[in-house]
């Protein structure tokens, strides 16, 4: 038996998403916007349809958009016979923004590693800023590997599906 898209379940799954993730750091109203297109039947919506989804202003949606935009978790593209654009969660986003952050962890180790340089050879503080660089390095090298584990993981379950 297949069930019907609730609009007020999805609202709720909306603003849920985004509070847990605003808990976390994450731009609320970010969250929301990115929550709503995915969650979206149709493949892009534009920044009204967007503020009317959320009953929020144009400025509010422009300032999330621009956000997750440069996390690459969402693509702006050209409405047709248009002059505004739409907003589409790409193919891939949490892979494609997982590798972005991932170059934050080398970009750390590195500034990291100028802390170290400056310090006292011997001291407690180089100690801890050795640590935190040996740290991001660590985390650098297992996100590309945990990435690569996650799609071989993907195709499989998609796979699966098909059958």
């Amino acid at each position: 038996m297949s069930e019907m898209r609730s609009e007020l379940e999805v609202r709720a799954f909306v603003e849920q998403m985004a509070m847990f993730l605003a808990d976390w750091g994450f731009p609320r109203m970010a969250a929301r916007v990115l929550m709503t297109l995915m969650s979206a039947d149709e493949e892009r919506l534009t920044a009204g349809e967007l503020a009317e989804r959320l009953d929020v202003s144009a400025a509010a949606i422009s300032g999330a958009v621009r956000y997750l935009q440069q996390l690459h978790l969402i693509d702006r593209v050209p409405v047709p016979g248009s002059r505004s654009d739409a907003y589409e969660v790409p193919r891939n986003a949490w892979y494609t923004a997982a590798i972005v952050k991932g170059g934050l962890y080398k970009r750390l180790a590195d500034l990291s590693d100028q802390g170290v340089n400056a310090l006292d050879e011997g001291g407690a503080a180089r100690e801890r800023i050795a640590e935190m660089r040996d740290f991001f390095l660590f985390l650098d090298d297992e996100v590309g590997l945990l990435l690569d584990r996650w799609v071989a993981e993907r195709d499989e379950r998609r796979q699966a599906r098909s059958w």
